[in-house]
């Protein structure tokens, strides 16, 4: 399964972002938490290198949280100041404004020394298509400033949004790069509505989720769908077999997997499944 998507808008986006990066004091990243490295868009390395960056691990509430706990020291072994979240219900967004203060801390003493404290911070927020970047920013703002969706490439021009008098925040439209090179990296983020399902045969898609699932999380195949995964079970066996238990039943016997597959997708999506991450860090594997 080999899942690319890169409309023409995202090539602007990098060459607004490049253009914009020198006025900014920090970057600020948000990730998806369950799937942390795949979220992370590989040309934020070069375009951000120097700057100070904040980690946002989001949606921790959907993920599994032992792993996001693993993932937060990966990433903080690596220099990177991390924040977990949850923008939908704010968990975490009313640390954002310490945490950056925090990590221009150095660059705050050096200016309160030449008379400028209370000079305005300008943090860039960055981050692929449908990470919920618009969601932090409004419960940041603690108003909505940033139209939020629930799906991939609704915002298309960056925005200004004052958090305090002096920090203001830099909302991007989100960016992926031209290639995947790794197919499983397509097949996570397609998991996770970074790609368009319009794209995808959601079929396979919802077949692969549930051959993970079965290897790691039988437990939840068991209590949502009543599926009891056997060693031979492919990922196509158990969509049918939870088509089958829902009643998804065509005439003559064959059962709709096209719809099983998206009600999968927006249950896994949605956090009805339980709480699941779909990558372990690189040390951690």
């Amino acid at each position: 399964m080999n899942i690319q998507w890169y409309p023409g808008h995202m090539a602007k986006t990098r060459r607004m972002i490049a253009g914009q990066l020198r006025n900014m004091d920090a970057v600020c990243e948000i990730l998806d938490a369950r799937v942390p490295l795949s979220s992370r868009n590989p040309d934020v390395e070069e375009l951000t290198a120097g700057k100070p960056r904040l980690i946002v691990l989001n949606r921790v509430d959907l993920a599994d949280p032992a792993a996001t706990k693993a993932w937060s020291a990966y990433f903080r072994d690596r220099g990177f100041a991390v924040l977990e979240a949850n923008a939908r219900q704010g968990q975490g967004t009313r640390r954002f404004p310490a945490a950056v203060r925090a990590l221009l801390s150095d660059r705050l003493s050096a200016y309160a020394e030449k008379g400028q404290a209370g000079r305005m911070i300008r943090v860039m927020i960055l981050g692929i298509p449908n990470v919920g970047k618009s969601t932090f920013i409004n419960q940041v703002a603690r108003r909505k400033t940033a139209r939020a969706e629930d799906r991939p490439g609704v915002t298309r021009a960056g925005q200004w949004v004052p958090v305090d008098p002096s920090l203001e925040l830099l909302d991007t439209p989100g960016m992926l790069w031209p290639r995947f090179e790794d197919p499983a990296v397509g097949f996570r983020l397609a998991c996770t509505g970074a790609v368009r399902d319009e794209i995808m045969d959601l079929e396979e898609l919802a077949s692969r989720l549930m051959s993970f699932l079965g290897e790691h999380y039988p437990q939840a195949l068991l209590e949502r769908y009543r599926l009891e995964v056997q060693e031979e079970d492919s990922g196509y066996d158990l969509l049918t077999g939870a088509g089958r238990k829902r009643g998804f039943v065509l005439r003559g016997g064959e059962i709709d997997t096209e719809r099983m597959a998206r009600i999968l997708l927006d249950e896994f999506r949605g956090g009805k499944l339980g709480r699941f991450t779909l990558e372990t860090p690189p040390a951690f594997s």
